[in-house]
C-alpha cells in the first residue's frame, strides 16, 4: 500500500514506521520540525532514524496545507493517523479540547481530499488511557485529561469517517516499553542498574499491560495491511498482564542474565491509587505468526541501553 503516516517521531512511532517499511508499504511520514530540530535527544534519534525507512516531509502538521497538498497528490490508499498532542499530557491541567482541535485539524478536508484521491481506510491510534477501553476496575474510566482528549479524537474521527465512507481502524496501545523509549520506568531501571544503584517501584500493585514496543509493531503492521475499507475494526493488543511489582522483577531477571550484573529492585509500598487499580488490553497476539522472538527482544533492550551507559 501507500500509507500516509503521522506521529514518526514518537517511541512507538518509530517502531510502526519500520515494521511498515518491511512489510514492503511506501510510507511517506509527517514531522512538524527537522531532526535537529526537536528539543531531546531522544526524539531527534528517532526522527533521523525514521527518515531512512520512510519518505519524510519535514515542518508539516495533520490539516496543514502542506498536509492538504499531500493528499491531493499522494494517491494514497491508508491514512495512519498516529500523531496527537501530548505536551505535558501527565498534568491535570492538559488541555483536552485544544488537544481535539489539533488532532483534527481541517479534519472534513483531510478525509475529502483523501478519498477523492482513491484513499480507502484510516487506522488511527488509541489509548488504554481513554474510557471504556480494555478491561479493568472502577468502570473504565479515563486516565486524565489526556485520556479524555484521545476518546474525544476517535469519536471524531469516527463520525466523520463513516461520513465520508471510509473504513476506520483503532488500534489501542497499553504500556510499550523498549529501545528508543522516553526516560519512563524501564529507563529508569535501567540506568540504576547499569551504573551500579538500586532502584524502586513506586506502584508496584497497579496491574498493567506492558508490551515489548518490537511485538507491538509488528501487530500493528499487520493491522494496517489487513484493515477493510468499510466499517470500524479494532485491535487491543496484549503483552504482559501482571502487577508492576511483577513486572519490574520480570525485567530484573531477564536484565541480570544479559548484562552480567545484580539488577535488584525495591517494590515500595503503595497506598495511593490515584488511577484505576487495574487497566489491561483484551487481544492477546501470537509472537510466532507475526515472526517475533522474545529473548531477541530481550537482548536488544540490554544492548540498546548498555551502548548508552557509557
Amino acid at each position: 500500500m501507500k500509507i500516509l503516516f503521522t506521529g514518526g517521531s514518537s517511541f512507538t512511532g518509530l517502531w510502526f514506521l519500520r515494521e511498515l517499511s518491511a512489510a514492503g508499504h511506501e510510507v511517506t511520514a509527517v514531522f512538524r520540525r527537522r531532526p535537529d530540530d526537536y528539543d531531546d535527544e531522544p526524539r531527534r534519534s528517532r526522527v533521523r532514524l525514521a527518515s531512512e525507512v520512510c519518505l519524510p516531509v519535514f515542518r508539516c502538521s495533520f490539516g496543514d496545507d502542506t498536509f492538504l497538498s499531500l493528499l491531493d497528490e499522494g494517491g494514497f490508499d491508508l491514512l495512519c493517523h498516529h500523531g496527537a498532542d501530548v505536551t505535558n499530557y501527565k498534568s491535570p491541567d492538559f488541555d483536552a479540547v485544544a488537544a481535539l482541535r489539533n488532532n483534527t485539524a481541517n479534519l472534513p478536508r483531510v478525509l475529502s481530499a483523501f478519498k477523492a484521491a482513491g484513499g480507502r481506510s484510516v487506522l488511527l491510534t488509541g489509548s488504554i488511557a481513554e474510557r471504556g477501553e480494555g478491561a479493568g476496575s472502577q468502570g473504565l474510566p479515563e486516565f486524565s485529561p489526556y485520556g479524555l482528549s484521545k476518546a474525544l479524537t476517535f469519536h471524531t474521527v469516527r463520525h466523520y469517517c463513516e461520513s465520508a465512507g471510509l473504513g476506520l481502524g483503532k488500534f489501542v496501545i497499553p504500556n510499550p516499553f523498549g529501545p528508543f523509549e522516553d526516560p519512563r520506568f524501564t529507563a529508569y531501571l535501567m540506568r540504576h542498574w547499569l551504573a551500579g544503584t538500586r532502584p524502586s517501584c513506586a506502584t508496584p500493585l497497579y496491574i498493567r499491560d506492558n508490551i515489548h514496543v518490537s511485538l507491538l509493531a509488528k501487530a500493528y503492521a499487520r493491522f494496517a495491511s489487513e484493515l477493510p475499507s468499510t466499517g470500524l475494526s479494532r485491535l487491543n493488543p496484549s503483552g504482559y498482564i501482571e502487577s508492576q511489582g511483577a513486572f519490574a522483577l520480570r525485567m530484573a531477571r531477564a536484565m541480570e542474565a544479559r548484562l552480567g550484573l545484580p539488577c535488584p529492585v525495591d517494590l515500595s509500598p503503595q497506598v495511593d491509587f490515584p488511577e484505576p487499580r487495574i487497566r489491561i488490553n483484551t487481544d492477546p497476539l501470537d509472537p510466532a505468526s507475526l515472526g517475533w522472538d522474545e529473548q531477541s527482544a530481550w537482548d536488544a533492550i540490554a544492548e540498546y541501553y548498555t551502548a548508552r551507559s557509557g
